[in-house]
């Protein structure tokens, strides 16, 4: 998931301009609160930073980062659907490698073991806890579209009876449920699924 210089006086009155066009600048200095926030996440509890904090981190001015965020829920949201866009991209990547459900299903399960620890990071219960019900919401749609790849890998899996599935939601989450520990070896998890849904490990 830069040392912020002290601010220079009237610093909020002429904003500092990075990239060639404004759409540069602004994803600029999006990427920096995120980088920013993700590393005041791995210090410190969500309650514990501020927007002042995210801005220091980020070097931008106190009253800028305002213009882009009105609070640090906001700054959350936006982390998190930016993260979750990120990932959906580079997961569709990974699956243009195979076509049959099964050797899909294994590519689904090695990409998320290996990039499920620094997507997940600082996004867990004790964050969403905190947040109010429409910060949840907005987040969990993002979320909900990487749960539909695997949906859609299950379900075209059951179709041409290379999985035996009978409940694709419950076997969802139990997928997800064996894809949390990570103590466990990767190869191991893999294998169980595979078999858990009918296919060879």
């Amino acid at each position: 998931m830069s040392t912020w210089l002290p601010p220079r006086a009237n610093l909020h009155l002429v904003p500092r301009i990075s990239g060639e066009t404004l759409q540069q600048h602004r994803e600029q200095l999006q990427r920096r609160v995120f980088e920013a926030f993700a590393d005041l996440m791995a210090e410190r509890s969500f309650d514990a930073i501020t927007m002042a904090a995210i801005a220091e981190r980020a070097d931008v001015g106190r009253t800028a980062i305002y213009h882009h965020f009105p609070d640090k829920e906001a700054v959350v949201v936006a982390f998190a659907s930016h993260e979750t866009e990120e990932y959906l991209h580079r997961l569709r990547d990974v699956l243009t490698e195979a076509d049959d459900p099964a050797a899909r299903l294994r590519l689904y399960l090695r990409y998320h073991l290996a990039e499920g620890e620094r997507f997940h990071m600082g996004l867990g219960p004790q964050l969403y806890g905190v947040l109010g019900p429409d910060s949840r919401m907005a987040i969990r749609q993002h979320v909900v579209a990487v749960e539909d790849v695997l949906r859609g890998i299950l379900e075209s899996g059951i179709e041409d009876t290379t999985f035996a599935v009978e409940d694709v939601d419950t076997t969802m989450s139990l997928i997800q449920a064996c894809l949390s520990p990570r103590h466990l070896p990767a190869q191991t998890i893999e294998s169980f699924v595979l078999r858990a849904v009918g296919a060879s490990g």
